[in-house]
């Protein structure tokens, strides 16, 4: 992995942590392109705090974000599951506030469309 040859040296470059972030998200995508490629097992690694759903509900919620782009799924998991603001994202990832807003709205509309939801809280 780039991160590994890049901490290798002697002594250690100074690095920020956006660029140590794009290194191991680089990383992840690669591997997730990897695991396309042979058939794909349930599961993402993402737990939902969802106490009342049932076990065909989770997997139905994960089947869907599993169906998202990875850069979409990056930015859902960081908003949701971690509450960072579009700005933490934007710096995190290394890009643009507009991309991270972006990318939110178009994962979160591809999810209302797979799962059937209309998003106005009725």
């Amino acid at each position: 992995m780039q991160l590994a040859i890049a901490l290798r040296r002697d002594p250690p470059p100074a690095v920020s942590f956006a660029y140590v972030a794009a290194i191991v998200r680089n990383g992840c995508y690669d591997t997730l392109r990897k695991r396309r490629r042979r058939p794909t097992e349930p599961g993402l690694g993402i737990e939902c705090e969802a106490p009342d759903a049932t076990e065909e509900e989770r997997l139905i919620v994960d089947a869907a974000l599993a169906a998202l782009p990875a850069e979409q799924r990056e930015v859902i998991y960081l908003k949701v599951f971690e509450g960072l603001t579009f700005q933490e994202i934007a710096d995190r990832c290394g890009i643009s506030v507009n991309t991270a807003s972006s990318r939110y709205r178009y994962a979160t509309a591809a999810l209302r469309r797979t799962l059937g939801t209309t998003g106005t809280g009725t």
